[in-house]
């Protein structure tokens, strides 16, 4: 049978510091882990958290970037379209002054007698081909009577030469154009029912109108967005 020897006070001392010694290890070590385990948590956290905020920062920027891109696009669209608007409105009037200006120079179109007989004479011609009758009207300002018999006469000559067909031109002396008209005629047939009218504003105005696209062409180039021409 063994026997138990008692520890004696220094033996005892021993294994407490022993122990102690052996608690205060266990409990350094645990204390490195848990500090390891909490500065890796707390470096994925500060990483989310850096991440999260530089992503709403990118977010911000990019939203204020598109605004202010927008807003660019916006004035620069707004600054094009005054500025058409002015070049287009340059151009308008330029285009009115034109025509405003050869609208003060039909009067002088009747000054000299040969030229306005043969004018006078090709729109009484357009009238006669389009009415196709035996007899129209012809009206004219007063001033103008001499010179438009004549030109009756020559239209009713080449009407025959070109139709076959005899016509006759009365001028109608009863309803003369207003002397402040600059100048050509009314033809009328169909029994009073259907006229045309020649008179020299009225010729301005189908030009105006017509030739309108090539005078365009002709003072400012060809128009780049232009999709259809006739």
């Amino acid at each position: 049978m063994s026997q138990v020897h008692a520890m004696s006070d220094a033996q005892v001392d021993q294994e407490l510091k022993k122990m102690t010694a052996f608690i205060k290890q266990e409990a350094l070590e645990k204390a490195r882990e848990i500090e390891l385990k909490a500065n890796e948590e707390f470096s994925i956290e500060k990483s989310k958290l850096v991440r999260e905020e530089t992503d709403a920062i990118d977010a911000a920027y990019a939203k204020k970037f598109k605004q202010a891109s927008m807003t660019q696009q916006i004035t620069r669209s707004t600054v094009a379209n005054k500025t058409r608007l002015k070049v287009l409105g340059a151009r308008q009037e330029l285009l009115d002054d034109i025509f405003e200006a050869a609208g003060k120079k039909l009067p002088g179109g009747a000054g000299d007698d040969k030229k306005h007989q043969a004018v006078l004479k090709n729109l009484l011609l357009e009238g006669l081909y389009a009415l196709a009758e035996p007899e129209v009207q012809a009206r004219a300002r007063a001033k103008d009577y001499g010179v438009l018999r004549k030109a009756a006469q020559a239209a009713e000559k080449e009407y025959k030469e070109k139709t076959g067909k005899d016509t006759k031109v009365v001028i109608d002396e009863d309803n003369a154009l207003p002397e402040g008209s600059a100048g050509g005629i009314f033809i009328v047939g169909g029994q009073g029912k259907i006229d045309i009218n020649n008179t020299f504003e009225e010729r301005l105005n189908l030009l105006q109108s017509s030739a309108l696209p090539a005078v365009r062409k002709a003072l400012f180039g060809e128009n780049p967005n232009r999709k259809f021409h006739d």
